[in-house]
């Protein structure tokens, strides 16, 4: 192919990805079009029920996470309007529900009030460009399919933040609970030290109505799930307080909500200053909201068995941010108690949540004047109850007893959420998380296995012993950039430890990914094992590792026989790369099937030797000994191998006497000399310098690292020895 149809080519291939990308965009903002266009009015019954049994749980709901948000209680319900339709209409779960939540009311608060006042004009708009802020990158992390970023941070981090929230928000209800006035902030500490130091100054009738309100909800949830307890609760709190005129005596009411739809907010879109404070809690509080969306709709379809996008969610979930922005709201996030009982009042279409929206609309408009009779300690008490929910007791019990990393994650976050700004204890969390992710796949197990007692599997066996030639060793990890140093050296350190292994066989059934770090280690291995005399093969190399490692040339580099099949790779070691003589006269075990029907050494050398490392016996280094060997007064070598061994190579002027005809040929060994014993590593001329010390010979040394320490030295063909070396007869 010439340059420039090879240009031609590549310009045609990205022009149609470019388009791909961009029709696919686009089809997340067409979300209401498919909806719309699948709808079966059969549906539609089903639809009305589950949004009318949402709503009258969601309309308390948002006044008191406006509460917590220290926003004024409408914006509650216009950020409930806006985030149930919007969310559901680009969503892609059909029982997800989304709008204010506690978690996110706190985060609001947290962020906003560090840049300005609670309650003022500059608090509203830097909430409302908050979550302007916060939609824009949820929107753009759907739109770049970047949602699968939300998988790396763990439930225990939400577990840790969702109980520290619930404390927090408890924390700073008991004030209008008992109807007494504390300063604004001081965080967690500050809020109990304030509690406890106007506790004296507890108005009875607000704690009456608190308490109260906590009893009716409590009570009715065990009665059944399904009654709208807080809604329930505020009712007759509002009527007792209408009735016995108690705003009079000093309870504290929230006043009479506007009517009238949404307004348009005044955003200060050019302050960059603000911009730029507000944007580390932005981060925070997009990251929270796309686990939390995505835990939460994963959830939903585990028991709907739905396919949802979670891409189309997090565009779902930036939409409905951005329109809550504009029209007065605060943050928007999915549910988890509002999607279940959707889920359990029978929605079945994304429209169940917009009717629930729609009929929050209609209650704030019908029953907007009889708002002023609400009490803050009844919205207290049901928000007492919300945070007493919100921590898991269950699940941080099973965080605590499932393993270190985990409860650790979650400690961490839940006590920097109770201590630090709660953007930067969401960002802890994560950053420990992603940490944790990074340090176990870093750090993946390199382990030797054996074969158990069947034969027919191989494990990690650390208590049996292992083949003196080959190196089993299984890779449980991808091979990638930042965990190919770890595998590397937890290799050559066993190879250290067992210098006679040779010959290496990887398992890689676990090695789902391989950069070209992971290429260039394997290709340092492979060249360690063959300057060692040994080799490399590989064993259950998946489909798409092998052509990586094909596209990259290691393949050709180690060559095609070196992949070898599960069941045939012992077998094909053990008859055509491992030496059966070695194995018979160096190793003290059979590890393997196929050794067990390698005859024994002869009677004779079945002396008790005990173990060989118990033999202590000086060892010369190859060139130390070939300089001995050029000397005046050169030592005896004696080669304890095979004769095929040694014709195959050996020192010059050596003497071979087999390990096998040892004891018989005593008599032709030099006691006068001092015997150097050789083999192809020291074992078996350690045993032999066992039995010749029992004979009575004194003077043995060993070659240090046998055969393969001379050759690797490249001494074999440098030895010339002078003619006035006498010569054994």
């Amino acid at each position: 192919m010439s340059a420039g149809a090879f240009s031609a080519e590549r310009v045609q291939t990205t022009s149609q990805s470019l388009t791909a990308f961009g029709l696919e965009t686009l089809g997340y903002f067409t979300q209401p079009v498919r909806i719309l266009r699948a709808y079966r009015l059969s549906d539609l019954r089903f639809d009305l029920v589950a949004g009318l049994t949402v709503s009258a749980i969601m309309l308390p709901q948002a006044m008191v996470f406006a509460f917590i948000a220290g926003m004024p209680p409408v914006t509650g319900l216009y950020t409930a309007i806006l985030g149930s339709i919007v969310a559901a209409l680009w969503g892609s779960s059909r029982q997800a529900q989304s709008g204010p939540t506690n978690t996110h009311s706190l985060l609001t608060l947290s962020v906003t009030m560090t840049v300005a006042q609670v309650g003022t004009p500059e608090f509203l708009a830097a909430a409302g460009l908050l979550t302007l802020m916060v939609g824009i990158f949820r929107l753009l992390v759907g739109v770049t399919r970047l949602g699968l970023l939300a998988n790396f941070v763990s439930d225990s981090v939400i577990v840790g933040f969702t109980a520290g929230a619930g404390v927090l928000i408890a924390v700073n209800q008991l004030a209008p609970l008992l109807g007494i006035t504390i300063p604004r902030g001081g965080g967690f500490v500050g809020k109990m030290e304030q509690v406890t130091l106007h506790l004296g100054q507890t108005h009875p009738a607000s704690a009456l109505l608190g308490v109260a309100a906590i009893g009716i909800i409590v009570l009715l949830s065990r009665i059944d799930n399904r009654i709208p307890g807080p809604l329930i609760a505020i009712v007759l709190s509002a009527g007792a307080v209408a009735l016995l005129g108690l705003d009079r005596q000093g309870v504290q009411v929230i006043g009479e909500l506007p009517r009238g739809l949404p307004p348009l907010a005044h955003l200060p879109l050019t302050d960059w200053d603000l911009i730029g404070k507000l944007s580390t809690g932005a981060l925070a509080v997009g990251a929270i909201g796309l686990v939390q969306t995505t835990s939460i709709t994963r959830s939903i379809s585990s028991i709907t068995r739905q396919r949802v996008n979670s891409n189309q969610e997090f565009v779902a979930q930036g939409l409905a941010n951005i329109a809550s922005a504009f029209f007065s709201g605060f943050l928007v996030t999915t549910s988890f108690n509002r999607s279940a009982l959707n889920l359990q009042s029978g929605a079945r279409t994304q429209l169940a949540a917009v009717f629930s929206g729609l009929f929050v609309l209609v209650g704030m408009l019908l029953l907007a004047p009889y708002a002023a009779f609400i009490p803050n300690a009844a919205l207290a008490g049901v928000l007492m109850v919300i945070a007493y929910r919100m921590v898991d007791i269950p699940e941080i019990q099973r965080l605590l007893h499932g393993g270190r990393g985990d409860a650790v994650v979650m400690a961490a976050t839940l006590i920097a959420t109770l201590l630090l700004p709660l953007e930067f204890a969401v960002l802890l969390g994560i950053a420990m998380s992603l940490g944790r992710y990074i340090l176990r796949t870093s750090t993946p197990q390199v382990l030797p296995v054996v074969p158990d007692e069947t034969f027919e599997h191989l494990d990690y066996q650390p208590d049996k012993p292992l083949c003196f030639q080959l190196a089993v060793i299984e890779i449980r990890g991808d091979l990638y950039f930042g965990a190919v140093d770890h595998v590397e050296r937890q290799i050559m350190a066993h190879m250290r430890q067992h210098p006679e292994q040779r010959f290496l066989l990887l398992r890689m059934q676990n090695v789902q990914f391989i950069d070209i770090s992971g290429i260039h280690m394997l290709e340092f291995l492979l060249a360690a094992t063959r300057e060692a005399g040994g080799d490399m093969y590989l064993v259950k190399v998946r489909e798409h590792i092998y052509q990586r490692m094909k596209d990259l040339g290691f393949v050709h580099r180690l060559g095609e026989g070196h992949f070898l099949k599960e069941n045939e790779a012992i077998s094909y070691l053990f008859y055509h790369v491992l030496d059966p003589v070695s194995c018979i006269y160096e190793c003290d075990v059979r590890v393997f099937a196929e050794c067990q029907n390698l005859p024994r050494p002869t009677e004779h050398l079945a002396i008790s030797l005990g173990p060989l490392e118990d033999v202590p016996l000086p060892a010369t280094p190859p060139r130390e000994l070939y300089q001995e060997l050029r000397g005046p007064n050169p030592p005896q070598v004696i080669d304890v191998r095979e004769p095929r061994e040694f014709h195959r190579s050996h020192i010059p002027q050596a003497l071979n006497v087999p390990l096998s005809h040892l004891m018989e040929r005593l008599d032709t060994l030099p006691r006068d000399r001092e015997l150097v014993l050789v083999a192809r590593t020291e074992r078996r001329a350690r045993r032999a310098a066992a039995a010749l010390k029992k004979a009575g010979f004194q003077h043995l040394r060993l070659l240090q690292g046998g055969m393969i320490a001379w050759e690797n030295a490249h001494l074999l063909t440098a030895v010339d020895l002078p003619a006035s070396v006498p010569l054994p007869e």
